[in-house]
């Protein structure tokens, strides 16, 4: 099976430089997280299990795709209670589109932000597990 990866943009004189889908799913989630206003990203209730256990998953909740038009990211999270809707995820798609480029020289064709919930001041980690949860039974 052939592995996927991306060149950068830059030329360069020593060879070819390529990154994982991986490692791009895993800046765009640190970036998307970083954003004020997101609470979580969202993943699978056994990945939230590892982040419970001190193992977090940066590239939770973010799908990269490819086609004709270019690399495409989606990004899945909570937002806050009471937090802008449209600003915070304008500030998500700037700040992903952002680090991608600037530490990859990659530029994307789009960043699609999909809100999964918001959330109250007061919920805990373990609602949002039941949240995922009846979100994997629907499916």
């Amino acid at each position: 099976m052939e592995e996927k990866v991306m060149r950068t943009n830059q030329s360069n004189p020593f060879g070819e430089i390529e990154v994982a889908p991986e490692v791009l799913e895993v800046i765009a989630g640190i970036a998307a997280n970083e954003v004020d206003g997101v609470y979580a990203m969202q993943g699978k209730f056994t990945k939230k299990m590892k982040i419970a256990f001190g193992k977090p998953n940066h590239k939770k909740g973010v799908h990269l795709t490819s086609d004709e038009d270019g690399l495409k990211v989606d990004i899945y999270c909570y937002f806050k209670f009471g937090v802008n809707v449209p600003d915070v995820a304008q500030a998500i798609q700037k700040k992903v589109r952002e680090q991608i480029f600037h530490m990859t020289d990659i530029t994307l064709a789009e960043v699609n932000i999909h809100i999964a919930d918001i959330v109250p001041e007061k919920t805990s980690y373990q609602e949002l597990f039941d949240i995922d949860r009846e979100e994997d039974e629907k499916e």
